[in-house]
Order: C-alpha cells, then sequence, then structure tokens
C-alpha cells in the first residue's frame, strides 16, 4: 500500500526547491493535501492530493505526475503557477 503522507511531504519538499513557491501547509487531515501558491501572487495558489495509485492531483483535478518521480510533479505545478524554474 502506497504511503501518501510520506508521498506528499516529499511533493512539499520538491515544491520548496522552486524559489517563487511557498508551501502554505501539508494538512494530515481526510484528505491529506499540500497548499502551495506563488509567492508573488495571492491568487496564483493550489492544493495538492496523493491518491492511492501514486498521482499527485491538483483540486481541479489536473494530474501532475506520479510518486516515481516527485521532483517532476512539483516542476509541473510550479510552471502552472507561472513560478520560476529551480
Amino acid at each position: 500500500m502506497l504511503d501518501t503522507l510520506s508521498c506528499l511531504e516529499k511533493f512539499a519538499a520538491a515544491a520548496r526547491q522552486h524559489a517563487d513557491l511557498a508551501v502554505q501547509r501539508v494538512s494530515f487531515d481526510d484528505p491529506a493535501y499540500v497548499s502551495v501558491r506563488n509567492r508573488f501572487s495571492s491568487t496564483l495558489a493550489e492544493t495538492v492530493t496523493c491518491s492511492q495509485d501514486g498521482g499527485f492531483i491538483t483540486s481541479w483535478g489536473y494530474r501532475l505526475g506520479s510518486t516515481d518521480n516527485i521532483e517532476d510533479a512539483a516542476a509541473r505545478l510550479a510552471f502552472l503557477l507561472a513560478a520560476l524554474p529551480a
């Protein structure tokens, strides 16, 4: 079984590598999620969950990537939030 909480912690760490992104919250409620925003915008923000099949999913249903490559999934989120590359 996939440890989604651990995967979300790793995703948050990968998102923090992008200078323009700020991890606002890592929540272990049900469902667990990570809230990330662009540091320079109050409106460019997203909530990401991790599905049981290992996919990182935005709040509007976009699949960012999988737990096989967390860094690429975080990079896709950075692109969506108009952040500069790591």
